[in-house]
């Protein structure tokens, strides 16, 4: 089991930057993949970053170049920073957590709003 908690969400101005955080409830060294999804309204969530336990990354072609995800192993902790941020990554961004033997993630948080003005 693992809890995850989400922050860091806001109002920002096209082209601003956020950072968000993700707190385990224990420690994600052995956690397989962590990663950071988002839900537009009216949209399904999708994926737009994950990063291994070896630290790999991977992004979503509308991210790449201006989010890195990050981790912190000793804080339990993985980050979502995010520049020149565009109207269209207004969305609730959730942190994911992929282990065992699962082939998605199985664990979730509850979520952060980023909004973006033009």
């Amino acid at each position: 089991q693992v809890q995850l908690v989400e922050s860091g969400g806001g109002l920002v101005q096209a082209g601003g930057s956020l950072r968000l955080s993700c707190v385990a409830s224990r420690s994600i060294g052995s956690i397989n993949t962590m990663g950071w999804s988002r839900q537009a309204p009216g949209k399904q969530r999708v994926l737009v970053a994950v990063i291994t336990s070896s630290s790999n990354t991977n992004y979503a072609d509308s991210v790449k170049g201006r989010f890195t995800i990050s981790r912190d192993n000793a804080k339990n902790t993985v980050y979502l920073q995010m520049n020149n941020l565009k109207p269209e990554d207004t969305a609730t961004y959730y942190c994911n957590a992929r282990t065992g033997s699962s082939l998605y993630p199985n664990y979730w948080g509850q979520g952060t709003q980023v909004t973006v003005s033009s």
